[in-house]
This record gives structure tokens, sequence and C-alpha cells, in this order.
């Protein structure tokens, strides 16, 4: 584990900037999420919101953001032990404008009535979903995060960095789906509220690692070296040289590996082909790439 970090790390004032135009626009479609679809229809979001709006249910004059905030102080000294300052100071601060932008839009909402006042559940379930996921997406992809369970998300990310945000999110957030169903007395309520979780997780993968915008080749030839020159230099790309050996013939040769974008596909085929006329040529999807030419690592865990 960690030592408290007390430095704060230098960066241009305009990607700093960025970081917090990010969350403000992220906390408030979250919070637009849960005060105009979630709370009305009685379904939960998931994590320490979920608790607030239970809370707030059992005894109204609690106010949801108010909960939230506090709830979230323990978190907030765990993850500045494992995460540092720059992270903690960022979390506090988009976790404070989530807990003021909801209890800001209920007020207005309790005066105005604006709510999602339908009699499509579904249409509620799926616009609230989406607010949700896209706007943590935001959140998460500047590396921060709204508190509560996303903080536990991140620290279980430590441990199972193979399992995506999303999918996290929907594992923790399972017991307080059945928790909110046992309390409102609605099995529907609990259904509705999966659908939320569910929409919002893959809008959270969405935000944060793109639609496989980028692709894996691995590449067997004979002409490796040519293929590996054309690659670095043409393309721009950088190439892994892995020596192979096939099963079935047993002779030994070179395989390339290479990350490029999806649209980048094309060119890398035409070098390819112009170098070896039966290549060998296995392209997949890379849900997320880190590293130069790709996603800075600076911002992620």
């Amino acid at each position: 584990m960690k030592h408290f970090d007390v430095k704060l790390e230098r960066r241009p004032l305009g990607s700093i900037l960025l970081d917090y135009l990010f969350c403000t626009v992220g906390t408030f479609l979250y919070a637009l999420g849960v005060v105009y679809f979630i709370n009305p229809s009685k379904f939960v979001p998931g994590g320490v919101t979920t608790l607030g709006i239970l809370v707030n249910y059992l005894l109204p004059f609690v106010p949801i953001g108010v909960f939230v905030f506090l709830v979230n102080v323990p978190l907030f000294i765990a993850s500045w032990r494992v995460f540092g300052s720059n992270f903690i100071i960022k979390t506090v601060i988009s976790t404070a404008m989530l807990s003021g932008f909801i209890d800001l839009l209920t007020a207005l909402s309790a005066k105005k009535g604006w709510v999602y006042t339908g009699d499509e559940k579904l249409v509620a379930a799926i616009f609230g979903g989406l607010c949700l996921g896209v706007g943590v997406g935001l959140v998460f992809s500047r590396g921060g995060t709204t508190g509560g369970m996303d903080i536990v998300v991140r620290l279980l990310r430590l441990r199972f960095a193979h399992i995506s945000i999303g999918r996290l999110v929907l594992l923790c957030d399972f017991v307080v789906v059945v928790l909110a169903g046992i309390l409102y007395k609605s099995v529907n309520s609990m259904l509705y509220s999966g659908i939320v979780i569910l929409i919002s997780g893959l809008a959270v993968d969405f935000v944060v690692s793109g639609r496989s915008n980028s692709k894996m080749l691995m590449i067997m030839t004979d002409h490796a070296e040519e293929i590996t020159k054309a690659i670095t230099t043409t393309a721009g790309r950088g190439v892994s040289v892995i020596n192979a050996t096939g099963g079935f013939t047993g002779r030994e040769h070179k395989m390339l590996l290479c990350v490029v974008r999806a649209h980048e596909v094309a060119e890398i085929r035409r070098l390819v082909q112009q170098y070896d006329e039966n290549p060998f040529i296995i392209i997949t999807d890379s849900g997320e790439v880190l590293g130069e030419g790709f996603k800075s690592t600076k911002d992620t865990l």
C-alpha cells in the first residue's frame, strides 16, 4: 500500500480545467438521472446513492445529497492512502458537486414539478440508466470518481484488473437492488432497477473504453523484417516480434503483434500484402489500450 502522497501532480492548466469540466457535466447528468427519472419511479441507481434514496424514503427530512456526501467521508480517507492526494481532491470535489446537484435539482423539481411522470416505466429506466452511465463515465475518463461505490470499484480493480469497471459496478450493486426491492415491497421496482444498473454499466464501459476503437493484429509471416519496417515507418505504429512455431508443420517463423486504431487496419493489411501475398492475420478488438499513441496511463489505474 502506498504512503500518503502530499505532492500534487503538476499538469497543464488546460488539462486540469478539462478534468473539472468533465466532472461537472458528468455529476450533473448523474444527478439529473436520479432526480428526474430514478427517484420518482421508485428505482435505485446502485451504490451509496441508493442508500441515500432509501434513507430519504424512510426519513424525508434527510436530503439525499447530504447523506451521500457524509457516507463518503470514510471512503475518502481510505482512498487517500491508496491513490494519493491528486485523486482524492478530484473525488471530493466531484462528490460534493454530485451531492449539491442532487439536492438542488430535488428542490427545483419540488417547486416546478420537473420530474418524469409518464406511465412507461421502461422509458424511465432506460434514460435514467443512460444519464447515470454517461455521467459516471465522463468522470471516470478523467481519472476521478463520483465517490461511494466508484471508490470501492477502483480499489477492487487493483486486485481484479481483468474485470471491466462496468461489470464490477454490477457485482457491487446487486445487494442494494435486493435491499431496495424489499423496502419498496415491489419486485417490479427491483427488476427495473436492475435494468437501470445494467444500462448504466454498459454506458460507463462505452464512455471509458469506447466501442472497440482499437484493434490488435497478430501477423504470421516469413517476411517479418520487411513488414515490421514498413509498419513502423509508414504507419507509424510499433510492432512486437515474437518467435513462433507452427503446430502442424513444425516450422519456425515470426509473429508480429501490432495494435492500431480501427481505421488503420486496412492500411496495415495493404502493407503486409506488399511483402507477403499469403499471410495469416488474426484481427481482434482491444477494449482498452494504454500507452504511447493511445490513452495516457496517467489518468487510469
